[in-house]
């Protein structure tokens, strides 16, 4: 008889917060908070920085959806395209799938749009109001014409600072110079002036208001990311050994000696987080991630003159079984990361083939089916077709158009169609075989378009000659 497998080991995620607590965090300094900062200017500086590049006379970056297109600089996507959509999305997918099973809520604390307004709101909000304990005097204090002034300058900057980015998501939509001149002459549209309104308030609303509360209760990647932890998951982790039993003591007292853990049990790692929570309670899923406690921590122990690391990245089982960076690197590959990883590189590298091998170049025959055929005056058939060729790429082409499928068949008139980059051009095209070339009824044929230029860009498609 077998012995039965023992059950899978997952990691206990506890939620031990008061969610009608209002959080003020108190400001921190140290080295993932620096990172956390340089994630915020460089997302910041990407958003509202890309939608004013210009690339060949247009903007670089815009979806243009009023002519169905988007240009991403030299590349130009259609509907007919929206598979790289999906294979984008499959990719975010596997992504996420991937950074939540190595490091957890790693995107949450450093990069998520969430994160990154309510650190900015945060910040004007510390230079209007003040710091921790100022801000929560400010808000238990009476109504006066000095609280008054103060939160009306700080709901003005973030009202401006909001608007700022709903102009600046619209700009992404609709050309961001044209937006800008019609707001400038009060001749904006009703679905741009909704959009920038909107997305305004979202980002008023949730940075200003709702902050911690989205971590906590809507985003449903809290909800969801405990499926993807394992006890391997690098985590922020308290170490109980060493941090137990809590208590104060004087700075040159042995801990040991009065039974104490290091952990003095200053709160200050409450104090930073910008979700309220008690890291020393176990790992909860409001814990974003973000290492301000650990930040707060260790310039505590650096005070103590005691080792760093009370509050760190780590994994369970590393904290349980006083694993080496070294050993928390090896068993970081696993068979669930491996797997991801082998799937996302192989999907990652067949979109950047696909891309970079597309034919900037789509052809559509639609046939005039109001007269299948006709007999022309010299004695020849002759058939109707309308051609659609999109250019998707960025450059002007020439291209050239050729029938084949039928001995003789030839086209009639203009050959060659020039288009712009990222446009639609429209050729009617007659074409002629003799009579008696093929049998009666409908016979395949070929269009050949290609670029006159660059032969590597050539489309064929087929259609039907009818013959009487």
């Amino acid at each position: 008889m077998s012995k039965p497998s023992a059950p899978r080991k997952v990691i206990e995620i506890k939620q031990v917060t008061d969610p009608d607590s209002k959080v003020y965090p108190r400001s921190i300094s140290g080295p993932y908070t620096r990172w956390r900062w340089v994630c915020v200017w460089l997302t910041q500086i990407v958003f509202y920085g890309v939608c004013w590049l210009q690339w060949h006379g247009r903007q670089a970056v815009l979806f243009d959806i009023d002519n169905r297109k988007f240009y991403f600089f030299d590349l130009v996507l259609w509907p007919q395209d929206t598979i790289y959509l999906v294979l984008l999305m499959i990719l975010g997918a596997l992504a996420l799938f991937l950074f939540t099973a190595i490091a957890g809520r790693l995107w949450c604390g450093y990069a998520c749009p969430q994160t990154v307004y309510t650190e900015i709101f945060l910040w004007f909000e510390k230079m209007i109001e003040g710091e921790r304990p100022q801000r929560i005097k400010l808000d238990a204090a009476p109504w006066s014409a000095r609280k008054l002034a103060i939160k009306s300058a700080k709901h003005a900057t973030w009202g401006l600072f909001s608007l700022w980015t709903g102009i600046t998501f619209v700009g992404y939509f609709m050309p961001i110079r044209e937006l800008m001149h019609d707001i400038v002459t009060l001749s904006l549209g009703a679905w741009s002036a909704f959009w920038m309104v909107f997305y305004a308030f979202a980002t008023y609303g949730n940075a200003g208001f709702l902050r911690d509360q989205m971590c906590r209760q809507i985003c449903p990647y809290a909800r969801f990311q405990f499926v993807m932890l394992d006890p391997d998951t690098l985590i922020i982790a308290y170490d109980t050994v060493r941090g137990e039993s809590r208590g104060t003591r004087s700075k040159g007292a042995d801990p040991r000696a009065l039974g104490l853990g290091d952990c003095v049990d200053c709160g200050i790692c409450v104090q930073v987080c910008p979700t309220g929570i008690d890291i020393r309670n176990g790992l909860q899923n409001e814990c974003i991630g973000c290492a301000a406690c650990i930040d707060a921590c260790d310039q505590v122990m650096d005070k103590m003159n005691y080792p760093r690391g009370l509050i760190r990245y780590s994994t369970e089982n590393a904290v349980s079984m006083r694993y080496t960076p070294m050993e928390i690197l090896r068993r970081a590959a696993r068979p669930r990361v491996i797997i991801y990883t082998a799937i996302l590189t192989l999907l990652t590298a067949a979109t950047a083939w696909s891309l970079a091998t597309r034919i900037p170049l789509k052809v559509n025959i639609l046939k005039d089916r109001n007269v299948l055929s006709r007999e022309a005056d010299d004695g020849s058939i002759e058939n109707i077709y309308r051609l659609q060729i999109m250019n998707t790429g960025d450059q002007k082409r020439t291209f050239r158009i050729k029938i084949g499928g039928i001995d003789g068949i030839r086209l009639e008139g203009d050959d060659q169609v020039t288009i712009a980059g990222g446009e639609i051009g429209t050729q009617t095209a007659v074409v002629k075989a003799d009579a008696g070339a093929t049998a009666s009824g409908a016979t395949a044929i070929t269009f050949d378009v290609a670029d006159v230029a660059d032969s590597s860009v050539a489309v064929t498609e087929r259609s039907k000659f009818w013959m009487p």
